[in-house]
């Protein structure tokens, strides 16, 4: 509520950003076994997405200036600077020691039990297979959109290759094109830090970030489910299903 009350955005301008109900759309990987992580503080608030280091000078008071990181330039750091359409958080500046507050209470957690599980499925398994779940905004699809080729629902992301092994990615892509998905890999979204830190498929590590159209399950203006949510996370049931019986073990959700 402080967070709120110390913006000059409303709380529906605050939630533009977040993914909102990706944790519903994958519940069903628990009960294929697959464990699932949630982010339960706003994207706005704090990005888990990003490297606990990239902080924002323009918002946070006390940090000098690190070398080019176009995340951080955008306003996309650790502590975003701005939500959707670029619209600022925050009136002034925060504390250096409030956003370090941040990071530890809930940075920190998050990934030490990523960590944590993908090493013990590594353990296990021989190797971990991470799903890094998230949402884009249709805006965003549309203004990256190639000329004649159909706007994607869903951009599956494993840098270029470097956070997952093919087999991987070509299995998740089989699953959401034959729930009738237009599925894309890399563009305009190749994985951010998760898949970056994480993501070592030579050591039997891969993480794949999933971007999944906003507009196919919600109305993104209220940020409310859409009259036939039911259906499509239905469908989405079915594309897990699918996931998890090629990967029967060692595979982990993590949703933001």
């Amino acid at each position: 509520m402080d967070f709120v009350c110390a913006s000059p955005l409303d709380a529906q301008a605050l939630r533009s950003s977040e993914d909102a109900f990706v944790d519903d759309l994958f519940l069903h990987g628990v009960a294929c076994g697959a464990p699932l992580i949630a982010a339960r503080a706003p994207r706005a608030y704090i990005d888990l997405n990003r490297a606990a280091d990239e902080l924002d000078p323009a918002v946070i008071d006390g940090i000098e200036r690190a070398p080019h990181n176009p995340r951080v330039t955008s306003g996309l750091g650790v502590i975003p600077r701005v939500v959707a359409g670029g619209r600022n958080i925050y009136r002034g500046k925060l504390s250096l020691p409030e956003a370090e507050q941040r990071i530890t209470r809930l940075w920190h957690p998050y990934h030490r039990a990523l960590r944590q599980l993908m090493e013990e499925s590594h353990t296990r398994f021989g190797r971990a297979v991470l799903i890094d779940c998230h949402s884009m905004p249709h805006e965003a699809i549309e203004a990256h959109a190639r000329p004649g080729h159909p706007r994607p629902d869903v951009v599956l992301g494993d840098r270029f290759g470097a956070a997952a092994g093919r087999e991987v990615v070509e299995r998740l892509e089989a699953a959401f094109a034959a729930a009738g998905l237009r599925v894309v890999r890399n563009s305009p979204f190749a994985g951010a830090y998760i898949a970056q830190a994480y993501g070592r498929p030579s050591r039997g590590f891969h993480v794949v970030q999933v971007e999944i159209d906003r507009a196919l399950y919600m109305d993104e203006a209220r940020v409310e489910k859409r009259a036939d949510f039911d259906a499509f996370r239905a469908l989405m049931a079915g594309v897990i299903d699918e996931v998890t019986a090629g990967f029967s073990s060692g595979l982990a959700l993590a949703a933001e």
